[in-house]
């Protein structure tokens, strides 16, 4: 008898949820590959290739319900020409059906959608290549980090959720009993049901769309939730791809495909708007901007919201005793990706009178000549500077490098990067503008993209609170300090706490996965998971419990003449 998709991925699940208790790093899809990517079973990168290219130019099929067209939203930066055709489906229709599969997924139980949730991100690990090039035409990302944000890294990030999920839904128990505190201490008994708040929405974000993406996906999937996923206009193909394999798992393992579904629709429709305020959509994720992030909160108020702010990323300098390194890292996280990754830096608060480094006291104007000279050098070699930077997939952030120079001095002026063998890729330099503390409407407005403000404050202290008060207003993903104080370093630790923010101290190049140990949730934490599910009781007088009367004893008895003698 063929085993279950929970029985088939139990030790898997297991091993990630224990290392899970115990805050420890347990990234199986990684480490397979870093093995040998055969025994991890993805295609070769030839492969994936191909396959990909077998998409371009073709109607995309999904089989989905309340199809009323075809459409093409995404261009890639890199001058391949994709014209991928998507289903326009009814966005009514689509939660309808989402809807109408939710009974039976509920009735599936934890098991069995924890271990198809694992099937499926096994089968997209086989297509990590494939999803990787997908992100890189759509996204603008170089291969490279394309694949950290698409491969086996992003899927390790969905299997922690899934075993979090899992967990969360395993603590529910099935069968109650207690005895009543009234009437004599009457035996009560009950069950306890983990029912799914209903239809959950994924908006897409248009760079990382699968890194930012699965979380939300897989945390509905496993708590019961249907999905109806609206990608971002300009990348749509790597959650495309998502959809496709997971209706597929789902239909062969007897479940209704429409627990996913895709929306796309032309920009000019917002159909992730018309879908966030449908009543029957219950829950809603999203990471990118504070902006619509604001939206979705003041406007979906039948959904609950999951909502990721990109927001001010800050930077505290106070001292250091190793200037180049931080010189370095500085440079390096404001080209990767164009400025796209979750920590770029867009606030850089530095001491008026300057700091001490290990090379001596070092001023605003040292730091703002020696960063500009740092990037000069990282960009210096072409291969290193596709690698780093990616090309420039959107207008507003063309129109943001133009916008912020306006500002103040111009510490590093943006400007092209040439690539002779990517003629049609945009890669530019970051900016770096200088500003003063009281210019706040300036550094507190979110800009995308390589723009970075190195901003003059009163002291560290000053910096510290710039930090609670902008973060916490606008939100970010991450906070860093410079500091060889071990009490500016508590007190960092306090404005992080206190603005609800992540640190990192010390770390003078801060990857573009920073997390370590566990794939850090939205801003509500735990509730990511448990709030999208409620636990529902009943009680009743317990069943009398008929005693079962012993067995008389067996007596036994040897016939005489079988008694060998």
């Amino acid at each position: 008898m063929r085993a279950g998709p929970y029985e088939r991925h139990r030790e898997l699940l297991s091993s990630v949820g224990r290392a899970i208790a115990a805050g420890e790093s347990r990234r199986p899809f990684t480490e397979a590959t870093c093995r040998d990517a055969a025994d991890a079973g993805m295609r070769s990168a030839r492969t994936g290739g191909k396959v990909f290219r077998s998409l371009l130019g073709r109607p995309f099929e999904l089989g989905q319900p309340g199809e009323l067209g075809r459409v093409r939203t995404e261009s890639s930066p890199y001058g391949l020409a994709l014209a991928i055709d998507y289903p326009r489906c009814d966005p009514a229709e689509l939660v309808a059906a989402a809807g109408s599969a939710a009974a039976g997924w509920r009735a599936a139980g934890p098991y069995e959608r924890a271990g198809l949730a694992v099937e499926i991100l096994r089968r997209l690990n086989t297509r990590s290549h494939e999803l990787a090039l997908a992100v890189h035409h759509t996204t603008g990302q170089s291969l490279q980090g394309a694949l950290r944000a698409a491969g086996p890294r992003a899927q390790d990030r969905a299997l922690e959720v899934v075993a979090q999920a899992f967990a969360e839904s395993e603590r529910v128990p099935a069968d109650l009993r207690w005895m009543s505190a009234e009437r004599g201490g009457q035996p009560l008994e009950g069950s306890c049901s983990l029912v799914p708040r209903g239809v959950s929405l994924l908006v897409g974000c248009p760079d990382f769309p699968l890194w930012n993406g699965y979380p939300g996906l897989f945390a509905s999937l496993v708590t019961g939730n249907p999905v109806v996923v609206a990608p971002h206009p300009r990348s749509v193909l790597p959650l495309a791809i998502t959809v496709r394999v997971a209706r597929q798992v789902l239909a062969e393992a007897g479940h209704s495909p429409d627990l996913v579904t895709l929306a796309v629709a032309e920009p000019e429709r917002q159909v992730h708007r018309r879908l966030a305020t449908d009543p029957s959509v219950r829950i809603v994720d999203y990471t990118g901007t504070a902006r619509f992030a604001d939206w979705l909160e003041q406007h979906a108020h039948q959904a609950t919201v999951f909502a990721n702010r990109t927001g001010l990323n800050t930077v505290v300098v106070d001292s250091t005793d190793d200037y180049r390194g931080l010189v370095r890292g500085l440079a390096r996280a404001s080209c990767r990706c164009s400025g796209t990754v979750r920590t770029t830096p867009q606030n850089i608060l530095v001491p008026e009178r300057g700091f001490s480094t290990d090379e001596g006291h070092k001023t605003l104007r040292d730091l703002g000549a020696d960063l500009g000279d740092a990037v000069d050098r990282l960009l210096a070699h072409p291969a290193r500077a596709a690698r780093e930077l990616g090309a420039i997939s959107a207008d507003e952030v063309r129109d943001a490098l133009t916008d912020a120079a306006r500002y103040g001095p111009v510490l590093h002026a943006s400007g092209p990067v040439d690539r002779p063998d990517l003629p049609y890729a945009d890669l530019r330099s970051p900016l770096l503008v200088r500003l003063r503390a009281c210019d706040e409407r300036v550094y507190t407005h979110e800009w995308p993209g390589l723009v970075s403000f190195l901003v003059g404050t009163d002291s560290t202290s000053h910096s510290l609170a710039l930090l609670r008060r902008t973060v916490g207003r606008h939100g970010a993903l991450y906070a860093s300090v410079h500091s060889t104080d071990p009490l500016v370093l508590a007190a960092a630790g306090t404005a992080a706490l206190d603005a609800g923010v992540h640190l990192v101290e010390n770390l003078d190049d801060l990857p573009a996965d920073p997390s370590s140990a566990l794939a850090e949730l939205p801003d509500s934490g735990a509730h990511f998971v448990t709030g999208r599910f409620r636990v529902v009781r009943s009680r009743r007088h317990a069943t009398p419990v008929t005693p079962v009367p012993a067995p008389a004893p067996v007596r036994l008895e040897i016939a005489a003449d079988l008694v060998d003698v």
